[in-house]
């Protein structure tokens, strides 16, 4: 069958022939349509205004597409995937309550064009960062509906910041988008909060707020000092791990001037821990019921750390993936050629030999010749030694060194001696 090249076709096509081809290739005119001349215009059809009901546009949309089947190698990159702590969901489960209190706090306040602070306290990996970040996100979302004014979103966390002054100079860029020093950001920020004047509001987030802590307390001072003033319209999102950090650290006029709104984040249950990893693997074949609830109760008893219950599962998930891995490595070792058995048997002898893993291919063939010499095999060369290497390099059972092809080539396992031994001990 002749192959058409439509590159050389196209390349040799002159402006004539193009102008032949067009003209070849054009439509017959529909029977009862006029033929529209080029330079008239298409009338289009206005609606007039005394009632006169629009057309409605049709949306096309395409078909959805039906997802193919995952296997289970697909099963184990989503599962990792969604079980890293980094992994953000549309939803979190077991915080509805917290995410209404904070949603509420915020929303009244950018309603009112007021300022205010909560103070949210608890153990690490009980979702306090994420349920406020997930009401910063639903709050953004009702600005694009335009059911809410719009806001201005500040982050700050104490442990990227190299020194707490710094955290002027964080919120000054997140603000105004402006670089200044420590001195000039706190004047310019304190003039931002103090002058009366056409604003939107500000929601802060501090997060590892203790780590903000210094001798003279400046730092927490200026953050909860600046939403007491009438024209500031700062919203403040505290957020620490300790529940009493207001009363034990902070001088009277700093916690005065936090307030009392304080949201607690109790460690999570056991029922809480399940649902939270069931909610991120139920369409997985992978994990056992019985075996969530077994990481969520071992967790629960001793911190109640959904990123503890997380990595755990992560950790197991990996495990599970390796060990498959394992075993299509050792099937593909039992369904090996006899002489590949030996040239793996070989390199296990030099292995034990020297204590290296890595060894030449020379010293390989000197074992692979000792070997078939013993069991009364036929020798072969170092030509076919060299074949056989290249096909369990194809399968992933050993490492060639690239570029060489000589006899000093370094060549070793790619799967451990114990899987050797175990897959060739009964059929060599």
């Amino acid at each position: 069958m002749d192959v058409y090249d439509y590159k050389s076709d196209e390349s040799d096509r002159t402006p004539k022939k193009l102008k032949r081809i067009a003209t070849r290739r054009k439509d017959p005119p529909i029977k009862g349509s006029k033929k529209l001349s080029s330079a008239a215009p298409v009338p289009t059809q206005r609606a007039s205004s005394k009632g006169t009901p629009k057309t409605k546009v049709l949306q096309l949309c395409l078909p959805k597409k039906s997802l193919p089947e995952r296997t289970v190698t697909d099963d184990f990159a989503v599962a990792k995937e969604r079980l890293h702590v980094s992994c953000s969901l549309q939803s979190l489960p077991c915080r509805e309550s917290e995410f209404a209190n904070v949603l509420t706090f915020v929303e009244c306040r950018i309603h009112s064009q007021t300022g205010g602070c909560m103070y949210i306290s608890g153990v690490p990996g009980t979702g306090k960062t994420a349920t406020v970040k997930q009401a910063i996100s639903q709050l953004q979302q009702a600005v694009e509906g335009g059911e809410l004014p719009e806001f201005n979103f500040v982050e700050i966390n104490g442990f990227k910041l190299t020194d707490p002054k710094q955290a002027y100079v964080s919120i000054l860029k997140q603000l105004t988008e402006q670089d200044a020093t420590v001195e000039h950001a706190v004047s310019l920020l304190e003039k931002y909060f103090s002058t009366k004047g056409k604003k939107s509001s500000t929601v802060l987030l501090v997060d590892e707020l203790d780590l903000l802590w210094t001798q003279k307390q400046q730092v927490l001072y200026h953050l909860f000092d600046w939403p007491t003033k009438p024209n500031a319209q700062l919203i403040i999102l505290a957020i620490a791990n300790t529940m009493d950090f207001p009363e034990r650290v902070m001088m009277n006029k700093i916690s005065s001037r936090l307030g009392l709104t304080r949201l607690a984040f109790q460690p999570y249950t056991f029922q809480q821990l399940q649902e939270i990893i069931s909610s991120r693997v139920q369409d997985l074949r992978l994990f056992e019921p019985d075996a969530v609830q077994f990481v969520a109760r071992k967790v629960a008893a001793v911190s109640g750390d959904a990123r503890r219950a997380l990595d755990i599962c992560l950790r197991a998930t990996e495990l599970a993936q390796a060990e498959k891995e394992g075993r299509g490595m050792i099937m593909a070792m039992k369904l090996c050629s006899s002489y590949e058995k030996f040239f793996l048997k070989s390199l296990v002898a030099e292995f034990r030999r020297t204590g290296v893993e890595e060894s030449s291919f020379k010293n390989v063939y000197e074992q692979l010749d000792g070997l078939l010499r013993v069991l009364g095999k036929e020798v072969i060369s170092v030509a076919v030694a060299m074949q056989l290497a290249y096909q369990l390099g194809s399968m992933r059972l050993v490492l060639l060194q690239p570029g060489k092809i000589d006899i000093l080539r370094k060549i070793r396992l790619n799967v451990s001696t114990e899987d050797v031994i175990f897959a060739l001990d009964e059929s060599v």
